[in-house]
């Protein structure tokens, strides 16, 4: 090779470079003036952040009422009642009362209620004289009302007078609920009873509440 076909060579590879400098030059320069490519704002992803916040608000609105009233002492009844009758026993108002299987006179029935710390019934309203009749069925029951004859007034087994409105109908000393009402018969009768005593809490508040006055 001579001189002369040296020179035209090494003309043509600086032409060469200098064009590839020039182009990356222009394509740096293009892609500055460009912004930089984001993922658009589509109307789903919009609605689907509303429907996050509105369920965020509506939880928040339920529990709270829910926290709130976990946080608030509950009121304590002044005087409550609870039935702790004893087994086989029925509760009613202040009450517990004892119908029993077996048959006796007056005076044997008086006896059992006894053995339980109990006497025989004594009704004290219109509603517990219901409840009484109500629930004996179709038996006659003896009750804790007694007189010397039928000359003398009727007392409870506690000696108080019966004052109550309610009649006692025939001619005996001993009375005895049946389906009409209370009716009377002579002592030595056979016939079921009802034994009644107070209800265990209500006496011991009672106790308690009166002894702190």
């Amino acid at each position: 090779m001579t001189e002369a076909e040296t020179s035209v060579e090494m003309l043509r590879t600086d032409l060469e470079f200098t064009g590839g400098l020039e182009k990356a030059g222009r394509g740096k320069t293009l892609q500055g003036n460009f912004p930089p490519v984001s993922s658009p704002v589509t109307p789903i992803r919009v609605y689907y952040w509303c429907f996050i916040i509105i369920l965020v608000l509506i939880t928040i609105v339920i529990a709270l009422p829910i926290i709130l009233s976990a946080k608030t002492t509950k009121p304590i009844l002044e005087n409550p009642v609870f039935a702790t009758c004893p087994k086989d026993w029925i509760g009613f108002g202040s009450k517990c009362f004892y119908f029993s299987d077996d048959i006796g006179n007056w005076t044997f029935s008086q006896t059992f209620c006894a053995s339980l710390e109990a006497s025989l019934v004594q009704f004290e309203s219109h509603e517990e004289l219901n409840f009484l009749i109500r629930y004996k069925g179709l038996s006659d029951h003896w009750i804790g009302l007694n007189r010397e004859s039928s000359h003398h007034v009727w007392k409870w087994t506690d000696k108080t007078e019966y004052k109550s409105s309610f009649s006692i109908k025939g001619d005996g000393e001993c009375a005895y609920l049946n389906d009409n009402g209370i009716s009377s018969a002579r002592h030595y009768t056979d016939r079921k009873w009802i034994c009644s005593r107070p209800n265990s809490y209500v006496h011991k508040c009672g106790i308690m509440s009166g002894s702190s006055k």
